[in-house]
């Protein structure tokens, strides 16, 4: 199994990125030669982007290039160190008025080091004037500032910000170096690891959600064979409507837990007992973690609709590995009778046409076309041909 535990403690998070590790420690140990001050890391979801971004800076600012044992080290991994900004937004857009804050901040230089370091996860959220705002700051950085930002894929951002960056990308782990992570660090039986990994395609920890939670298992197979049953208009219309529900479960899944720690911490903060009346003094400071929690679960659903879309168009791959006789193995093994089936009663030309329309329906999502429309009009061209 290839993992970063050859590697100093602080990267052994990133499992089967030897290339981006290594290019990442190339430049620690060479900072004191003049260190870029702009890099952007790239790579799929569940790629490890920000623990990346993470290390690196931990890095930088350890005295033993990450040892991940220091006061420093601990205190980067706990989001608690006075030179590492990090914008982690929960929004479907990054604000531009969030980009002026940070880039506002970055002027202040390092505290307890000479780097001050700004990481920017999920970069390709920012709108373009967002981004042109960023841009400024790139092309005339203070010294010892270093920005880290991390997005899917360079085309995700403006080509003036790519000319100013060091581009990292880091690869997809493999089916079984997930696996072996779900093992060894949270306990989960190898046949368990093993499908989850294949089914979440190497992201990480949607891999250990779906070890973790029947219910997520059991939505996710819910929406693939629904798929696959889809005889005619009236179906695909009760389909979309069913994945758009299952999508709120998941969404609603990840947010209450969450939403409900973050009231009753808030509360506390304020001084109001569980249960007591707000004082309208207070009313605004709720109103405002209301709002923020209603910004993040949009983006929870939005993301939760491209999980479904995502796990579609593994399940129609499926299908085309299993018309082209390829050699390669099937993401949705459980499902495999199901995907005969439909690999014999329709052809490669055929399943093209469904990739393309799944492909065209998270384009549509990402640009805010109504969630129930894209949905049904997925499932409309879906259909089985009986």
């Amino acid at each position: 199994m290839s993992t970063a535990l050859d590697f100093e403690p602080i990267w052994s998070e990133l499992l089967g990125q030897p290339e981006a590790v290594g290019q990442l420690r190339q430049a620690v140990a060479t900072k004191d030669e003049g260190l870029h001050h702009a890099w952007l890391l790239t790579g799929p979801p569940g790629s490890g982007r920000s623990n990346a971004a993470m290390a690196f800076a931990a890095s930088l600012l350890c005295e033993k290039a990450g040892c991940g044992q220091c006061k420093s080290c601990r205190m980067v991994q706990s989001g608690s160190h006075p030179d590492v900004s990090v914008l982690a937004t929960e929004k479907v857009i990054i604000s531009i008025e969030e980009i002026r804050q940070l880039v506002s901040a970055s002027h202040f230089g390092g505290s307890l080091s000479k780097y001050q370091i700004m990481i920017i996860e999920d970069a390709d959220r920012m709108a373009e004037r967002s981004s042109n705002v960023l841009l400024k700051a790139l092309e005339e950085p203070p010294a010892g500032t270093i920005w880290l930002l991390c997005a899917p894929s360079e085309a995700d951002m403006l080509p003036t910000i790519r000319s100013r960056v060091r581009r990292v990308a880091l690869k997809q782990p493999s089916t079984q170096t997930v696996a072996d992570l779900l093992v060894a660090r949270d306990g989960i039986e190898p046949k368990i690891a093993l499908q989850v990994a294949a089914e979440a395609q190497g992201h990480i920890g949607m891999a250990l959600r779906l070890a973790t939670s029947t219910d997520a298992r059991a939505r996710r197979k819910e929406t693939l064979v629904s798929a696959l049953q889809i005889d005619s208009i009236p179906k695909a219309m009760s389909t979309a409507e069913r994945w758009l529900e299952l999508a709120k479960k998941d969404a609603d899944a990840l947010t209450t837990e969450k939403d409900g720690e973050e009231r009753m911490n808030l509360l506390a903060t304020l001084g109001i007992p569980e249960g007591g009346t707000i004082p309208p003094a207070l009313r605004a400071d709720i109103k405002t973690l209301e709002e923020a929690q209603k910004r993040r679960s949009t983006r929870s659903l939005r993301d939760g609709i491209d999980r479904i879309l995502v796990d579609l168009m593994s399940l129609y791959r499926d299908v085309m590995t299993i018309q082209l006789a390829a050699k390669a193995e099937l993401v949705n093994q459980d499902l495999t009778s199901y995907l005969e089936e439909v690999a014999s009663s329709s052809s490669p030309a055929q399943t093209i046409v469904k990739l393309e329309a799944m492909s065209q329906a998270r384009v549509r999502i990402s640009s805010n076309v109504r969630d129930l429309m894209v949905l049904e009009s997925l499932a409309i061209s879906l259909r089985r041909k009986i």
